[in-house]
This record gives C-alpha cells, structure tokens and sequence, in this order.
C-alpha cells in the first residue's frame, strides 16, 4: 500500500536498464511510425485550440526527454537549440515561458524534418548516457516513456480531428477489412452486479503509476450492477430516433445548454449513416462501440436508459482482476477504431476500445500531495472541473493502462476515442 505521504511522481519500478533502453527505443519509434504517411503540412496544421499539430507532439515528448533527463542528469550536455524549449514546452510554469496553445499550428518552421533530426540526438543521448544514470534519472526516463504513450493516443486523435475538416476526408491509413469482417453479430447487453461493501482502490505495489492514482485507500461501494459492454452505436441511434437530443429533461442543465449553442444532433463525425475514421468516411458498425460523446451526451443517454453513469470506483473494482493488457490496443501504426465486443461473457471491453465516462470528478484523492518542482505539474495542477474516464481505448498503445489509471477531460470534450458503459443501483 503507498504512502499516504509519497510524493513520487511515479512508483519505484525495478527496471534494468537494459530493459529500460529497449522500451524507449520501441515507444520513440512508434512515434515516428504512427507520422510515417503524414506530409510537412499534415504534421504542422493545428484544427482547434484542443488539439495539436503532429510535429508538436514529437517535438514536445523530444523536449521532455532532453530538458528532464539530459539536462538535469547528464553533466556538460548541451541543448540541441536553445530556442526550442519555449517553442515546445506544453504547461510547466516551473519551466518558464512558452509559445501559447492555441499558436501551435503557425510554427512551420522547425519543420517535420528538423524535428526528427533533433529527436534522433536527444534518442542517442539518452541512449548513451543510460547505464550511468541514477536510479532518479531511471524513474524519469519511465515517466517519460509513459508520457510519450499518452501523445501518441493525442496525436492519434489531434490527426483525426484536422484530417475531418478536409473536405476531400483523407485517409491516414487504409481501412483495415479483417477488423470489419469481425463486426457482425451484436453481443447482448447483460448486467453483471458489482462488488459492494469497502474495497481498496487506488495504486499499489511497485508498478509504474501517475501520482493522481493514488495513494491506496478505502472506499464504500453501494449495491450495484455494470452493463457487460459498452454502449453500441445501434443503441445510440435508437436515442437519437427517440428525440434524445431534444429532450432538455434528460441534460444537466450546462449539458443542454453546449447542445443548444453548438446545435449537437449526434456523436463527433457522424454525418447521416457514415462517420469518419483514421481511415476516412466509413459506414457506421451497428455494434461497435459508440465513440467521440461527450460527458454531457453519456450522462443525458444515462438517463434516458434509466441508468447512470458509473463511479470510476465501481469500474475500478470490476476492472481490478483483468489484464489491462487486453482488448482492442494501439500495437502498431496502422487502422484504428473502435470494434464490436467478441462475445456475451461477462464483463467485456474492460480494457481498449474506448474510455469511459464515469461519474466521478477528478479530484485528488486523501492525502494526494503533487511532486515538488516541475514534474509536479504533470497531473495535480488539473484537478478542477473535468471528470474521470477509465479503461484506454483502440488509441492506447497496449501495457499503458491498468485498473487504476484516471483519464480526464472537460465534459464538454469528445474529440477522444471516448464512449460509455451504464451502470445502475441495486
């Protein structure tokens, strides 16, 4: 169980550091991969203050590397150009000032190239310098891998996104025929009752964990019952024919109102019988998972199902003893989107496919204390006002997520892969 006082922002990992260069070899390449068929421009565009450009989230993950590792850690290195830390730190204060947010897609200059050219310094520099770094520096490098895992979901999502206000709806990869071909038979909706009673939630142990998922500690469950799957995208029609979008007694107030001022008939990228995709326009999967809702349109269909949203408590203990390394995971730069459940079995998609909306607010948890300097900033600074998602998605590289990872965005967000499992009181 962790301290109620550990400031770490990560656990202690026992990791060589052999091993440790192998996984920040494979998560830097898969980076590049993931960029492989994406020209100067279609890495440099930014399509909303949300997002960002492609380039950004290579360049950005390149800067924490070189400014946590290399600078702090190894004697007499160098920036590779002084001018990029303003350019690509993201939100540490304690790191100084930074090119704003919403500017990122006017830097066409370093260009595409000049990024790659930097990330295979800083690669070879920590690559070297590995074997003699302090267990500190380790820690960090895990951090850093973990942290590049997260922009790859991002600049995943941020690609999506620009690449569906292009009229001519570009593929960034083709669609992929054996996942469709999967796609057929619809798995019922069954409920399957949850734990009740105290249960331990939170990180613990000697695994990799971000400091807002702990510390461990008890809480008090209610009777209650999990849907066994997501909810599809045939089921999220029948609300849409039903009149959920124009039925205000099934918002929360703030909910109803961004529907109102944004004219909200459907998920993200549906138009009519189609959606978009990583792979262009395609014809949506009645029993796929439905993706890109927000908190607002899962809590208004919540209701509109006379169920509610979990508590990230509850999915935590129903998630507890699955593999985070299941499911439909990012393994490889190639087609993503979300796919139909395989089966009826019990609880299914725990892991991949899509995050869930829960009910919880993301807030710190009892005796919750953010890391000193500026990897304090990495999760604490942000605990206002947004809501918990659990579980990864088809966008999560694979041995990312675990039981006890929080996820949070705004209620109003949906550009994620980002969808909702029901649950309801017993």
């Amino acid at each position: 169980m962790a301290s109620q006082t550990d400031a770490s922002p990560i656990a202690q990992t026992a990791r060589t550091p052999d091993l440790l260069a192998q996984r920040f070899a494979a998560t830097r390449r898969l980076s590049l991969d993931l960029v492989a068929t994406l020209s100067d421009a279609d890495a440099s565009a930014q399509s909303m203050p949300d997002a960002s450009p492609a380039k950004w989230h290579l360049a950005h993950t390149t800067w924490f590397f070189e400014t946590f590792i290399l600078r702090d850690h190894v004697p007499g290195y160098r920036a590779f150009d002084d001018r990029y830390a303003y350019l690509f730190n993201s939100y540490y204060e304690a790191e100084g000032p930074r090119h704003a947010r919403p500017q990122r897609g006017l830097l066409t200059r370093p260009s595409l190239a000049d990024i790659c050219i930097w990330r295979a310094h800083v690669d070879t520099a920590v690559q070297t310098a590995l074997p003699d770094l302090p267990p500190a520096a380790h820690i960090l490098i895990e951090l850093g891998i973990q942290h590049e895992q997260q922009h790859q979901e991002l600049l995943l999502t941020d690609v999506k996104h620009l690449f569906a206000q292009n009229p001519l709806g570009p593929a960034v990869w083709k669609a992929d025929t054996a996942i469709a071909s999967e796609v057929a038979q619809f798995s019922a909706m069954n409920w399957i009752e949850g734990k009740a009673g105290i249960a331990a939630v939170g990180h613990g142990g000697d695994g990799f964990s971000f400091d807002c998922e702990g510390p461990r500690h008890d809480t008090l469950l209610a009777p209650h019952a999990l849907a066994s799957r997501p909810v599809s995208n045939e089921e999220w029609q029948q609300f849409i024919a039903d009149g959920g979008y124009h039925t205000p007694s099934l918002w929360l107030s703030d909910g109803w109102a961004w529907v109102q001022a944004e004219s909200i008939e459907a998920p993200a990228y549906w138009h009519g019988d189609r959606q978009f995709t990583l792979s262009g326009w395609q014809a949506i999967d009645p029993a796929a998972p439905v993706t890109h809702i927000s908190f607002f349109e899962a809590d208004a269909f919540a209701s509109w199902a006379g169920a509610r949203l979990p508590t990230e408590f509850e999915w935590e203990a129903a998630a507890a003893r699955r593999d985070p390394a299941s499911g439909q995971q990012l393994d490889s730069a190639g087609p993503v989107q979300p796919a139909a459940a395989a089966d009826d079995a019990d609880l299914q998609q725990m892991f991949g496919s899509v995050w869930e909306w829960t009910g919880s607010a993301y807030r710190p948890y009892p005796g919750f204390r953010a890391a000193p300097g500026a990897v304090g900033e990495y999760n604490g600074k942000f605990m206002s006002g947004q809501f918990v998602l659990r579980g990864g998605s088809c966008a999560t590289p694979r041995g990312h997520a675990r039981a006890s990872y929080r996820n949070f965005f705004y209620p109003h967000q949906r550009w994620q892969f980002t969808g909702v499992r029901l649950a309801k009181d017993l």
